[in-house]
This record gives structure tokens, sequence and C-alpha cells, in this order.
């Protein structure tokens, strides 16, 4: 259920990003990928698919740093003001 769950994620970001629903510096965007690939990691690692679940926890990293760059952009843009 948890890979199925985190597959559906993934889908359905880049699903929006490529509808221009979403862009790829939306935090919602970011999110649904670092918990779909959260998901395909545990997934992964249940089934003892290692390099499934090694490619996902740098995924997560990726959407995390986005997120990370996302939050700080904003922090900036409103202490400018």
């Amino acid at each position: 259920m948890v890979g199925w769950t985190g597959a559906l994620l993934i889908l359905l970001a880049y699903l929006l990003l490529s509808m221009g629903k979403l862009t790829g510096q939306s935090a919602l965007y970011q999110w649904m990928n670092v918990v779909g690939a959260a998901g395909f990691t545990v997934n992964g690692w249940w089934h003892g698919a290692l390099p499934s679940a090694a490619l996902n926890v740098i995924w997560m990293l990726i959407g995390g740093v986005a997120l990370w760059q996302i939050a700080r952009k904003k922090d900036l843009s409103t202490s400018a003001r």
C-alpha cells in the first residue's frame, strides 16, 4: 500500500507539472515527490530492492533541498518588505 501511494503521488505530481498546474518551484510539487519517494523507499527496502530504495532516498534529498530553497526564498522576500 505504501509503495502504491508513493507511485500515485509521484505520478500525480508529474501530471500536474506537465499540465502547467504546478511548477518545479512549487512546494506542493516538491512535497508530493518527497512523500512519494519515501513510500518507494519503504517499499524497496521491504522487498530487498536496494537500488530502488537508494534511488528514492536521493530523490527525497533532492526534493528536500528544493523545499529548503523555496522556504529560503520565501523568507528572504518577506524579510525584504
